[in-house]
C-alpha cells in the first residue's frame, strides 16, 4: 500500500503519519467524523474488511478451505508473537480476554489460602474470575490513589502465598500506565507467583517489552484495529506447566479422537491449551490483516504521533473546568485521558451532535487517541467541549 509520510512538525513535535489521501483510503468512515474512542472500539482499516471477505471466499470452498484457514492461523500466531516478543509456539488464540482469564483459573487450581492480587483500575475480565470460587481463595485489591497505582502499596500485598498478580499495562479506566519493570521486581522478589499482564490498551499503540512476564492476555478489537472474537494469549514456556488450562474440548487435546480418550485425556501444554475448540477463523483472518497493517506503519511511529496529540489534548482539557481522573502530568503517556464533570450527559450530547465520538459512562468521559487521529480531530473536540461547558 502506498503511504505518504509527511512531516508536519509544529509546537507539539507532531508528525502526521497518514496524509489526507491515505487516511481517507485506509479509514473512509473517518472522513466526516472525529473518532476518539479507540479504547472501546478501534476502526479497522480497509485491509481488515478485505480479509473478512477473503475468509468468506475460502469458507465456501468447504473442507478444502481448512488448509487456507490453517495457513492464516499459523501466520497470525507468528505476527502476534512478534508484537509480544514470544515464539509463535507460545501463542494461543481464543475468543476473548474473559475466556482467557477463566481458562487461567482452571490452570491455577487454586485452593484455600492461596492469594491473588488485582487492582481497582483493571477491567473486570482480569479481576473477577478469582472471585467466582468458594474455595477460600483470598483476593487482595491493590488500591489506586488519585487515579494512580503506587508500587509501594503493592509490596505488602505480595508474599509466599501469592499465586497470581494480574495487572493491565494501561488502565482502561483512566489510561494510567504502569511501570512494568518495577511491578515485576516486586513480584519476583517476594513470591513465585504467576505475573500476568493484560495489554489490551497498549498492544499496537505502544512498543512492548514483556520479557519478565509469565502470561500475556489481550483483546483484539481496540487499538489493534481487529475484530471481535479474538483473545490473544502468550505463555512463558518456563511456566507452561503451571499455565496449562484444564478444559474439555478437542483442539486443545493431543488425543481427542484416540481410543484412550475416555480414560486419559492429554491436554496440549501452555498456550495451545487455550484454544479449546474450532478456532474463530474469521477473526484470525482479520487479526492477521490488522497486525499486518499496524506493522506496515510501525508501533513506534504510532506512539510518537499519538502521544503528541494526547499531550495537546491534555493541555487543552487542563484549561477547562473539568476534573481529570488521574495525574495531570503522568510519568508515562498512554492513549487515554479520562475526566469527569457534573454535566457529562449534556457534554456527550453536544459532542455527538457534532459527530464527535468519545466514551461517556457513569460520570466518566474518556478520550482515546490513536494513530489515525490528527490535530484537526483534537482541536475540534476541544472547541466543542469548551462550548458545551460554557452553556
Amino acid at each position: 500500500m502506498d503511504r505518504e509520510f509527511e512531516a508536519i512538525i509544529g509546537e507539539w513535535g507532531y508528525t502526521e503519519m497518514l496524509s489526507a489521501e491515505s487516511r481517507l483510503k485506509d479509514f473512509p468512515s473517518l472522513a466526516d467524523r472525529v473518532y476518539l474512542n479507540s479504547a472501546a472500539e478501534g476502526i479497522p482499516p480497509a485491509e481488515v474488511l478485505q480479509a473478512l471477505t477473503q475468509y468468506g471466499l475460502d469458507k465456501i470452498v468447504g473442507m478444502d478451505g481448512r488448509l487456507l484457514h490453517q495457513e492464516q492461523w499459523i501466520q497470525a500466531k507468528e505476527k502476534v508473537g512478534k508484537f509480544l516478543g514470544f515464539s509463535s509456539d507460545d501463542i494461543g488464540i481464543c475468543s476473548c480476554s474473559s475466556e482467557a482469564y477463566n481458562l487461567v483459573f482452571t490452570a491455577l487450581k487454586l485452593k484455600a489460602g492461596d492469594e491473588v492480587v488485582v487492582n481497582d483500575l483493571d477491567f473486570p475480565s482480569g479481576t473477577t474470575p478469582w472471585l467466582t470460587t468458594d474455595l477460600g481463595v483470598v483476593v487482595k485489591v491493590w488500591r489506586s490513589k488519585n487515579g494512580a497505582l503506587d508500587t509501594n502499596d503493592l509490596k505488602p500485598l505480595v508474599n509466599s502465598k501469592t499465586r497470581l498478580v494480574n495487572i493491565s499495562l494501561v488502565s482502561f479506566y483512566n489510561g494510567f500506565y504502569l511501570d512494568l519493570d518495577e511491578v515485576s521486581k516486586i513480584v519476583r522478589a517476594q513470591s513465585n507467583a504467576i505475573f500476568s499482564v493484560d495489554v489490551t490498551q497498549a498492544l499496537a499503540r505502544h512498543p512492548l517489552s514483556l520479557k519478565n512476564v509469565d502470561l500475556v492476555v489481550s483483546s483484539t478489537h481496540k487499538w489493534m484495529l481487529g475484530p471481535h472474537g479474538g483473545g490473544l494469549v502468550a505463555v512463558n514456556p518456563q511456566r507452561s506447566e503451571e499455565l496449562t488450562a484444564s478444559a474439555g474440548g478437542w483442539f486443545n487435546l493431543d488425543n481427542a479422537f484416540d481410543e484412550n480418550r475416555f480414560s486419559e485425556l492429554k491436554v496440549k501444554p501452555g498456550a495451545a491449551s487455550y484454544m479449546v475448540g474450532m478456532p474463530n477463523y474469521a477473526a484470525i483472518y482479520a487479526i492477521n490483516a490488522a497486525l499486518g497493517y499496524i506493522d506496515s506503519i510501525g508501533v513506534a511511529a504510532i506512539e510518537k504521533q499519538a502521544n503528541a496529540l494526547v499531550e495537546r489534548c491534555r493541555a487543552g482539557i487542563l484549561e477547562l473546568p473539568v476534573e481529570l481522573m488521574g495525574p495531570a502530568k503522568p510519568e508515562r503517556t498512554s492513549g487515554i485521558i479520562s475526566f469527569t464533570h457534573p454535566k457529562y450527559e449534556e457534554i456527550n450530547n453536544a459532542l455527538h451532535a457534532e459527530n464527535i465520538h468519545v466514551m461517556s459512562h457513569a460520570g466518566r468521559m474518556r478520550v482515546s487517541i490513536h494513530g489515525y487521529n490528527n490535530e484537526s480531530d483534537i482541536d475540534r473536540f476541544l472547541e466543542v467541549l469548551k462550548q458545551a461547558l460554557l452553556v
